[in-house]
């Protein structure tokens, strides 16, 4: 089986385990070193994981499925990184030479099978599928033939975004990139084994069964590779950090007219290699 590890809830606890068809092997009792599926991350400890989820039955049928790292520390996304996405901006600037970068925190963030939540100040809620990875190796100034032996796990993201309010200043997003959980993350962490995985990996996005975002990484701008690098240049990488690796085209807000999320849509994506990550959309209670 394909080994992934989710964080998730039952009752009034929360949990990490392995993920398997019949339901979830809670695994924090048995590695209390590790309280937090970050903290096994920070402690390389998901080799230690695959070996017990063999060796463990299932222990929890009910539950539901958290952000699957909720106390990282740093979560980083990369903007316009697929070759057609520059142009949907439509402001006839040049591929730019560099990666945009920008921060988004956990709280933005829900799990799997949760509902995005769109805020009451403004209805421009809007889907971004990508593919997200999780660092296992820290490192600073990592070359980029050595980027991958950084890289501990994979995950899917929704990278929810309320358009409204990145044009709030003229040089950034946080405003637009922050509500909570706006976005989601997970439903698991697939442990990174072979280049393959990222290299041949495919996003498709789907909003009510309409394919609206399709495109493979090995069309990035900035392969993985060199945004890893390209990082660690300026900024030491931790264990746990996460980086968001951009978007294809076929965003909402791309749209004439825009087709932003309404309560009650439903957004699936999809990345080969690591599964579906599925959330409805709900307004914000006020």
């Amino acid at each position: 089986m394909q080994v992934k590890f989710a964080t998730f809830r039952s009752h009034t606890q929360t949990h990490y385990g392995a993920v398997t068809d019949d339901g979830i092997i809670a695994l924090d009792d048995i590695f209390p070193q590790w309280p937090t599926l970050f903290d096994v991350v920070k402690g390389s400890g998901l080799n230690a994981l695959t070996e017990a989820a063999y060796q463990t039955n299932v222990t929890h049928k009910k539950y539901q499925y958290e952000m699957v790292l909720p106390n990282a520390r740093r979560i980083l996304c990369v903007g316009v990184n697929f070759p057609d996405r520059n142009a949907e901006y439509m402001d006839s600037s040049a591929q730019p030479k560099y990666m945009s970068l920008f921060t988004r925190f956990p709280s933005s963030f829900t799990g799997h099978d949760r509902p995005l939540i769109r805020p009451a100040e403004s209805y421009t809620l809007d889907y971004e599928g990508e593919v997200a990875v999780v660092i296992g190796k820290a490192g600073r100034r990592i070359t980029p033939e050595n980027a991958y032996d950084h890289i501990s796990a994979i995950t899917i993201c929704n990278e929810g975004t309320i358009r409204e309010w990145v044009r709030h200043a003229k040089f950034n997003v946080t405003q637009g990139k922050n509500w909570d959980r706006s976005g989601s993350l997970g439903p698991w962490l697939v442990p990174f084994k072979d280049p393959s995985q990222l290299d041949e990996a495919r996003i498709i996005t789907r909003v009510n069964g309409e394919v609206r975002q399709q495109d493979s990484l090995n069309r990035m701008v900035f392969p993985v590779r060199h945004i890893v690098a390209y990082i660690s240049t300026f900024m030491g990488l931790e264990c746990g950090d996460i980086i968001i690796t951009g978007t294809p085209t076929g965003a909402g807000a791309r749209f004439d007219p825009p087709k932003y999320l309404n309560p009650g849509d439903e957004v699936e994506v999809e990345v080969n290699g690591i599964g579906v990550l599925r959330n409805s959309v709900k307004d914000e209670d006020t």
